[in-house]
């Protein structure tokens, strides 16, 4: 059995499984979602949102994470009445703080000190899975195709799988075609900034606040004439650029005053119009949905109105747990590195050649 640690970019909690994998399936037995601490919680906003921040407090916080997981991780044993020698080992994949994939020095930082991990759990940890793959020419992102292929591969039809957490990002699967994967922008990520600044609420419960606005067609196109939303694939994004400051830098250009609830419904429909730009129509076929925002119904809506000729569902209609979905990939990482198998996919990254991905920390 392995266990899958993930902690996206939406920090809403971190999120572990415990499961097994054969036959192009994964058996779950075990999953819970652990809070962050909320001084953990806003360091790493800060730091993913530019404040300045010293190389002391970069340590600590990697210190204060690595920490953090290993005890979520003994008290997550503790209720599935597992123990450390049960576990074959963790794929943990940290708590991104900043990704720049492109340029003259394209990096990743992700934190969460893989060594504590081990060391206070006693289990083998795989950690760091992205730089291996930029180190070869890859955008070190997404990852989770891979997984999504080995989950939802086999159909004589086209399924797209979409995540949507803070940032959203797909896996199209069409028979006899090789998996483009990418990130089509933001998630849940502005939305839910948005909600926390006005109502003090961690996220819009089923979108509904969103769905109580009126879009605001200007708003809307100018927030999709954003050069990203341009880019061909690979390509990858995350808090770093889709954050609160993006969203007041959009609201400043107009000299008008926008409605908190008609902002938010706009955001919404940012979020499902980002994503179907990168569809088409014509190659129509299954659309399943997990992370955060599958479970935002005014979102699904949207993205059903959006993609009339799709069929819009979530994973969990193919038996797979959508709130479990990107631990899992995880735990399904790890297991390809301690086996020498290849994690990525060079069509969905970029990376020159498929590779094993993970550094593997040993407890002893």
């Amino acid at each position: 059995m392995y266990i899958g640690i993930m902690s996206g970019t939406s920090l809403d909690g971190i999120d572990l499984v415990v499961a097994d994998f054969e036959n192009h399936s994964a058996q779950l037995h075990h999953q819970a979602m652990y809070p962050f601490p909320e001084e953990l919680k806003s360091k790493l906003i800060a730091l993913s949102q530019g404040v300045p921040v010293t190389l002391q407090e970069i340590g600590t916080i990697d210190h204060f994470l690595g920490k953090t997981y290993a005890r979520v991780v003994n008290q997550f044993l503790g209720e599935a009445g597992l123990n450390a020698k049960d576990i074959t080992a963790i794929g943990c994949h940290g708590q991104t703080v900043f990704h720049q994939p492109d340029g003259p020095m394209p990096f990743t930082m992700q934190l969460g000190d893989a060594n504590l991990i081990a060391a206070l759990t006693g289990i083998t940890t795989v950690a760091d899975f992205r730089r291996k793959d930029m180190a070869l020419g890859g955008q070190g992102a997404p990852l989770v195709p891979a997984f999504h292929r080995y989950l939802f591969g086999k159909s004589d039809q086209t399924r797209v799988v979409l995540n949507i957490g803070g940032i959203a990002n797909i896996s199209v699967l069409a028979p006899n075609t090789p998996v483009i994967g990418f990130d089509t922008g933001p998630g849940n990520m502005l939305m839910d900034s948005w909600i926390d600044q006005h109502l003090q609420q961690p996220y819009d419960k089923d979108g509904a606040w969103a769905a109580s606005g009126t879009v605001n067609i200007a708003l809307l196109t100018q927030m999709l004439n954003d050069d990203y939303f341009a880019l061909s694939a690979p390509k990858s994004t995350g808090r770093e650029r889709f954050h609160h400051g993006w969203l007041t830098a959009q609201l400043a250009q107009f000299s008008q005053a926008i409605s908190p609830e008609d902002v938010q419904a706009t955001l919404l429909v940012l979020t499902a119009q980002s994503i179907a730009n990168e569809l088409s129509n014509d190659d129509a076929g299954e659309l399943l949905v997990c992370g955060g925002g599958a479970r935002n119904t005014a979102l699904m809506k949207a993205l059903q109105t959006a993609l009339p000729r799709w069929h819009v569902m979530p994973t969990d209609a193919k038996g797979v747990e959508g709130d479990s979905l990107e631990a899992l990939a995880f735990a399904w990482l790890a297991r390809q590195a301690l086996n020498g198998e290849p994690g990525n996919l060079p069509e969905v990254t970029g990376a020159s050649r498929a590779c094993r991905l993970g550094a593997i920390y040993h407890p002893d």
